[in-house]
């Protein structure tokens, strides 16, 4: 099954934590990185009193089912020092599974398509660039939910390399 996940980090070392996630999500069982979106810096949701964010989506190919992947997500942040100490507060590394090809879930755990997805520059920007005809259940594509989400607090990061050793 196609998945789309959605990376984001404003705490220590962003860009490596990119990376390394990059890394253990190529490495989970039953499962392939497929594509690698550009990074792009933004404005953090929520409290303001914290740093901007860098956010990217990767695609994966996996035959683990919802929950398993959101396990196998959940234990990354872990591992990256991801604390959940305030709502939309700063973190390590967030990981949040967007879609899990156009299945609809609602579980105490775990929402499919992710809240919010389609309504959110800082995902649909980095999704479009590598799955503009993804499908939002409920919503429609990529590409057509894109024009109707302003650009401006979005920056593309130019500069950053996703295979630089960590």
């Amino acid at each position: 099954m196609r998945a789309y996940v959605g990376l984001g980090s404003n705490l220590g070392d962003p860009a490596a934590q990119f990376r390394a996630a990059r890394i253990a999500m190529a490495g989970l069982p039953d499962t392939r990185l497929r594509a690698l979106s550009p990074v792009y810096r933004s404005a953090p949701m929520g409290p303001a009193d914290q740093p901007e964010f860098l956010n990217a989506v990767v695609a994966l190919d996996t035959r683990l089912s919802p929950l398993e992947l959101l396990d196998e997500l959940q234990s990354i942040e872990a591992i990256r020092g991801r604390v959940r100490s305030r709502h939309w507060g700063p973190r390590t590394l967030d990981l949040d599974l967007l879609l899990y090809g156009e299945q609809l879930l609602t579980h105490p755990r775990l929402q499919l398509p992710h809240p919010g997805v389609h309504q959110r520059g800082f995902v649909l920007y980095p999704l479009a660039d590598i799955a503009p005809d993804a499908h939002i259940p409920g919503h429609g594509l990529v590409r057509d939910l894109i024009n109707t989400l302003p650009a401006e607090q979005l920056l593309r990061v130019h500069d950053f390399c996703w295979s630089e050793r960590i």
